[in-house]
C-alpha cells in the first residue's frame, strides 16, 4: 500500500516552480556562456571555476573552491586539471596540507578570465534592459536564501520526495 506524496502548500508549490525556472535558467545560462566564450579556449564551467579562483582573496584547495562553488571537489577537479593542462592555472605546495594543494590564475588564466568578463558586461547590460533593477536584487537575494538554506539542511544535497517527481 503505497502513501500519498504529501500536497504542497502555496508557498511550496511556489518554490517548486521558481526551482523549474532556476533550472531552466540555469540550461540556458550555461548554454549562453558557452557562445560568448567560445573563441576563446573556456566553456561556461571552466568560465566558472576560474571566476571562482579569481574572486578567492587568497589561492584556495580544489576542496574549498568547489564547497564555495556549490559544487563536487570531484567536478572541480576535473575542471582545474583541465585548466592547469592548458596553462590557465598552477598549483602550489599548501603549507597547511600536503596533498591539497592551492590552486592559482597564471597570466594566460587571469587573460582568459578578463576576456570573458569583457564580453560579460555588455551581454549582462542587454539582458537587464527593462528590468526593474530592485526586482532584479530581489531575485538575487531570493536566490541566496535559498541556497543558504539548502546548505545548512546538508550541505546542499536535498532529498526531494516522490511529488517532486511529475506523474505520467
Amino acid at each position: 500500500m503505497s502513501s500519498r506524496p504529501q500536497a504542497h502548500t502555496s508557498a511550496g508549490a511556489a518554490v517548486t516552480e521558481l526551482i523549474l525556472a532556476v533550472f531552466r535558467a540555469n540550461g540556458l545560462l550555461l548554454e549562453a556562456g558557452n557562445r560568448l566564450v567560445a573563441d576563446t579556449g573556456l566553456t561556461s564551467a571552466r568560465w566558472q571555476v576560474l571566476g571562482a579562483i579569481a574572486l578567492a582573496p587568497a589561492p584556495l584547495p580544489v576542496a574549498h573552491i568547489a564547497r564555495n562553488m556549490g559544487l563536487t571537489r570531484q567536478a572541480v577537479q576535473r575542471l582545474v586539471n583541465e585548466l592547469a593542462a592548458d596553462g590557465a592555472v598552477a598549483f602550489a605546495a599548501n603549507p597547511h596540507h600536503r596533498r591539497a594543494r592551492l590552486v592559482q590564475l597564471t597570466r594566460k588564466g587571469s587573460a582568459a578570465c578578463d576576456a570573458a568578463s569583457r564580453r560579460q558586461v555588455p551581454w549582462s547590460n542587454r539582458l537587464a534592459e527593462g528590468l526593474a533593477e530592485k526586482d532584479v536584487r530581489a531575485a538575487a537575494r531570493l536566490l541566496r536564501t535559498i541556497a543558504d538554506r539548502l546548505e545548512r539542511a546538508g550541505s546542499g544535497r536535498v532529498r526531494f520526495s516522490q511529488a517532486a517527481c511529475p506523474r505520467a
